[in-house]
Parts: structure tokens; C-alpha cells; sequence
């Protein structure tokens, strides 16, 4: 990052001085005022590119200046700086605006990581700001769809790649959330490293620890040797935690500490490990919501929630639908051997009517199940499977009468959901995370469903 001009608001002088000799080096040109009224007077005489806060001053807090400077019509990036034992305080700036904060007393290197991180997050959001709406792409690093929606999509995961910035990927599920995750990585100058998925949904809660960080020989039985974890495995390139917010509230705290420090101790390890690490985040609930209900940590949810990126449902793509559909059913015809190479009228008119709850999983599930079961030159409604006419399949022909049989019996819907649902992981080898993709649902639905199962026996 080129040197910025800094505004340091701290009353007290030696670690004034102290903060300028850590970002010495870093080239910035700094004012330093030891007050709230003379803070006032330097924002209004030479807005600066970010504010370093202290919280504590000797005529008021810094919360107040924090909601004037955030009351600004293109308002500078704020890190707060507060004492120990003062979290909440901080948490509580985050909430009206800050950017970051730091916790007194803290080390040079912090203060420098923290500022770099801030300053680069304020210059993306001034590029993303700034672009101009070009002519629309079609598609953009896997992803394809024209929508306006997906426009704004393409332009933050593009200037977001460039920058260190963490990504948090929000959306439905199947609206292509590991996809996005993918195009950052590739998109970005980590491109030539690791591109390391965990999906947190699909690890039983006891092992998802030694996925992350790794383990020594001996940590845990059946720990025969040392392990990798996904952290270790990342170094250079880039983590994506999917399904974060099903993540254990013990485990998150030695997230954040890793994603403050960059370091982390393996299970049943002594020795820290560095590694320096690009996250992207995901999950289809809502993350807030989750903050609010006590299963999700604030404080972990500021750090990660630097550049959402909102994936819109399929429902709110208009004729993306076709779009992906054409692409689906090319590819699926040539992996089959198929002649498929259009949709019939009816057929189209079915997936642009259909609402995928699903989204683009289902879609290309609903395709490919077409292109395995028939052939011939274009796919017909009547190809289609049953859930994309609505639950019912279409009629080539009036019903034939039904026959009052007294010995039949309706079996019960939850009886049938999980004879589906066993039959689809034996199809799929045991690997639940691939059947939950082909039913359309997440991992987590099917871990906790069949638990459920095995407690009823």
C-alpha cells in the first residue's frame, strides 16, 4: 500500500510516540493530536485517509467522535485502539462503524498488519464504488449468468481478489458459494497456491479441530502419525471455510486467534506454526441472526465479514436460468454420449416457471438427470423429473382408473425420507457430503437427521 496520511488520536504521549515508531517504516505522514476538540479541528481542516482512536480522552469518549467521523458523507476507516479487559467496549465500536480495533498493549507488527488491512479494505471499496456499469458479461471465473445481480457479483469478487481482504460468501444453497470462493483464489496473485475448501458442516464436531490445525502422533486415538491441517495446508494460498456458522463455539475462538495472529498449535502439539493465510468464508444462514442468537462469536463475525459477497437465488436471475441450463445440458450430452443439443418450447418453459429451492444444483441435477434417462435431438417437459413440474409429472395421457385396494397402505412420510436418504449415500459410497449435493440439501441436514435415527435405533 502507498503511504497514507493518518490522523493518531491518543492522550497519552509516550505511546504516541510509541505508535509512530512502529509504523516508521511504513512511510505514512501522521498528525497526532491528544484531544477530542483537536481531533475535530484536523478532520475538518484535512480529512485524513484513516483515524487511529483511542477510546479514553480527557474531554470524552471516543465513541462519540467515531459516530460524528462515521456521520461524514465519505467517511475515513477507524481503528479503535483500547485498553485490556475492554473488549466489550471495543465489540461495541465495531458495531457503530469501526473498521478494526487493537488491544492495549499491543506489538508493532499488529498496528502495521491491522493499518495495511484497513487501508486496503477503504481502497477496494473506493474501486468497487467507482466502476462504472460496463457492458454485461455473460460470466466470469466458472460462473454463468448476465443477470444484473450477478454484474455487481463479477465486479466485488474481481477487485476483492486483489487485495488480502477476507471474503464472506452469504447465499442459498447451490447458488455456487464454494464457486465464488474459487474465483477469488484464482483471481488473486495467491492464484499459483493452495486452494484448501473444509466444509465445517460435514466434519463430526470432535474432529474439525485437527481438519483446521493439524495433529501430532498420539493427540487422540487412531492419531498414528502427525497430520496437516487445512491451515498448514493453505500456507501461501487460500482457506475456504464453508458452512462457517455450523462451526462450535470452542473451535471459533481459536479461529479468531489464529486469523489476529497467524498462528496456531496443532491437537495434542506444544509448538506454535506460522502461516500466512487468505480466508473466504461461506454459509447459507444468516450470520447476523446467528450473533444474535449466541451461536455465532461477534467478534469472530467482524473479523471475517470484510467483503460480503451475497449470491442472489436462481428465482432472482430472470433468463440466466436458459442460460445455465443450455450450458448444463452441452455438457452433460457430451459426458454421456448423448444428441441432446436444445430444449424443446415446453421444456423451457417449464425451468423458466419452476422456482429452484434448490438453485443452480438443482438445476444442473434436474439436467443431467434428463440427459442420463433419454436421448434425442432436444429435451421435452416430459423429460424433465418430477419436481420441475411442480411435484407432479405432466400427463401424456388421461390416468388410467384406480382400483379400491382395502389392503393398501400409506406409508409415512418420514419412513420414505429416509429410505431416500440412505439409499442416496449407499449410491453415493458413504460420502454424505456428495449425497446432500444430489438431494439438494446441506451435509448438515443429513448428519443430523441420521443422528437423530441412530438415537431413536
Amino acid at each position: 500500500m502507498p503511504p497514507a496520511r493518518l490522523l493518531l488520536v491518543e492522550d497519552t504521549l509516550s505511546l504516541a510516540t510509541l505508535y509512530r515508531e512502529y509504523l516508521r517504516d511504513e512511510g505514512h505522514d501522521i498528525q497526532h493530536v491528544a484531544s477530542l476538540a483537536r481531533a475535530r479541528a484536523a478532520l475538518a481542516a484535512d480529512p485524513p485517509d484513516a483515524v487511529l482512536l483511542d477510546l479514553r480522552l480527557p474531554d470524552g469518549d471516543g465513541l462519540g467522535l467515531l459516530a460524528e467521523i462515521r456521520a461524514r458523507p465519505d467517511p475515513p476507516p477507524v481503528i479503535v485502539m483500547t485498553a485490556h479487559g475492554s473488549v466489550a467496549t471495543a465489540v461495541e465500536a465495531m458495531r457503530a462503524g469501526a473498521s478494526d480495533f487493537l488491544v492495549k498493549p499491543f506489538a508493532a507488527e499488529r498496528l502495521v498488519v491491522t493499518l495495511a488491512n484497513v487501508l486496503e479494505r477503504a481502497a477496494l471499496k473506493r474501486t468497487v464504488a467507482s466502476l462504472a456499469a460496463g457492458a454485461p458479461r455473460g460470466g466470469l471465473a466458472g460462473f454463468i449468468g448476465a443477470a444484473p445481480a450477478m454484474q455487481a457479483v463479477y465486479r466485488i469478487l474481481e477487485n476483492a481478489a486483489a487485495s488480502r481482504a477476507t471474503v464472506f460468501v452469504t447465499g442459498e444453497s447451490g447458488t455456487g458459494k464454494e464457486l465464488a470462493a474459487e474465483a477469488v483464489h484464482a483471481l488473486s496473485p495467491r492464484a499459483a497456491g493452495p486452494f484448501v475448501p473444509l466444509n465445517c458442516a460435514a466434519i463430526p464436531k470432535d474432529l474439525i479441530e485437527s481438519e483446521i490445525f493439524g495433529h501430532v502422533r498420539g493427540a487422540f486415538t487412531g492419531a498414528v502419525a502427525d497430520r496437516p491441517g487445512a491451515a498448514r495446508m493453505a500456507d501461501g494460498g487460500t482457506l475456504f471455510l464453508d458452512e462457517i456458522c455450523e462451526m462450535d463455539l470452542a473451535l471459533q475462538g481459536k479461529l479468531l486467534r489464529f486469523i489476529q495472529t497467524g498462528s496456531f498449535v496443532p491437537v495434542g502439539g506444544a509448538k506454535a506454526l506460522h502461516t500466512d493465510v487468505r480466508f473466504v468464508c461461506a454459509t447459507n444462514r444468516d450470520p447476523l441472526v446467528e450473533v444474535q442468537a449466541g451461536r455465532f462469536r461477534e467478534d469472530l463475525y467482524y473479523r471475517l465479514h470484510v467483503v460480503p459477497v451475497p449470491l442472489p437465488p436462481l428465482r432472482e436471475r430472470g433468463e440466466d436460468v436458459m442460460l445455465l441450463a443450455e450450458a448444463f445440458l452441452a455438457r452433460s450430452a457430451a459426458e454421456e454420449g448423448k444428441r441432446f443439443a436444445r430444449f424443446a418450447p415446453d421444456a423451457a418453459a417449464l425451468l423458466r416457471a419452476h422456482r429452484w429451492p434448490g438453485n443452480v444444483r438443482e438445476l444442473e441435477n434436474a439436467i443431467r438427470t434428463a440427459v442420463v434417462l433419454h436421448d434425442g435431438e432436444a429435451v421435452t417437459a416430459a423429460m424433465l423429473p418430477v419436481t420441475v413440474h411442480g411435484g407432479a409429472a405432466p400427463a401424456a395421457a388421461p390416468p388410467a382408473p384406480r382400483v379400491p385396494d382395502p389392503a393398501r397402505r400409506i406409508r409415512p412420510l418420514a419412513e420414505i425420507e429416509r429410505e431416500a436418504i440412505e439409499e442416496a449415500i449407499r449410491l453415493c459410497g458413504g460420502n454424505v457430503p456428495k449425497a446432500a449435493a444430489f438431494l439438494g440439501v446441506s451435509p448438515s441436514t443429513l448428519y443430523r437427521k441420521r443422528e437423530a435415527w441412530a438415537q431413536r435405533g
